[in-house]
């Protein structure tokens, strides 16, 4: 497609189509809805992104996103600091609050191991995961990462390291389909795993 269109109209579907899951029939169908919106439709959306960018960042415990140090989770008292549920991603803890099961904090890896996009523990929030069990009483890690190769993976790898740290590792039950992401769960089927969370075997 290249040199079909002009530069400002080419330059804005190559970039949208560097956004996850845009391909490049969506991002130009996207790159010309957005020239056939009104200016001020547009201005507010460009708005909204760089004030989000401006405004948002990780929390400094959990590295959730935050508008503060801490995320409204890690600065909420009545949490159970007991029981750490480790997520991909921050829009998992959004599908997992959604159930009203879990009362404990959160740890965001911000991505997963991936052998094949050389993604190692190293480029995870793994370490700070490990430094957050010397300073806090937890007692039980949940293991909430994608029920795909690659959320396996890095549960296993979580296993096998934190398992020798005497706590408690479990792992979301069944009734989450392989393959599929926590965020397109349905509260029913979530709420269904977190009551029969099972031992992560190391």
């Amino acid at each position: 497609m290249a040199g079909v269109y002009t530069p400002p109209v080419q330059t804005l579907i190559d970039e949208l189509g560097r956004l996850p899951g845009v391909g490049p029939k969506s991002a130009q169908r996207i790159a010309f809805h957005l020239l056939k919106l009104p200016a001020a439709d547009v201005e507010r959306l460009a708005s909204a992104i760089h004030e989000a960018k401006e405004r948002v960042r990780f929390c400094e415990r959990c590295f959730n996103v935050a508008e503060a140090t801490l995320c409204p989770i890690c600065a909420d008292d009545r949490r159970d600091g007991t029981i750490l549920c480790v997520v991909e991603e921050s829009r998992d803890i959004v599908a997992l609050e959604r159930t009203g099961e879990f009362r404990g904090r959160y740890h965001v890896l911000l991505g997963c191991m991936n052998p094949l996009e050389g993604i190692g523990p190293e480029h995870l929030k793994i370490r700070e995961l490990v430094d957050r069990l010397r300073g806090e009483p937890v007692e039980e890690i949940v293991i909430c990462t994608n029920p795909n190769t690659e959320g396996e993976v890095t549960a296993m790898y979580l296993a096998r390291l934190l398992t020798p740290l005497g706590l408690r590792v479990t792992r979301l039950a069944s009734g989450l389909p392989v393959g599929g992401d926590l965020e397109y769960a349905d509260e029913l089927t979530l709420g269904r795993a977190f009551e029969g969370r099972r031992a992560v075997e190391s």
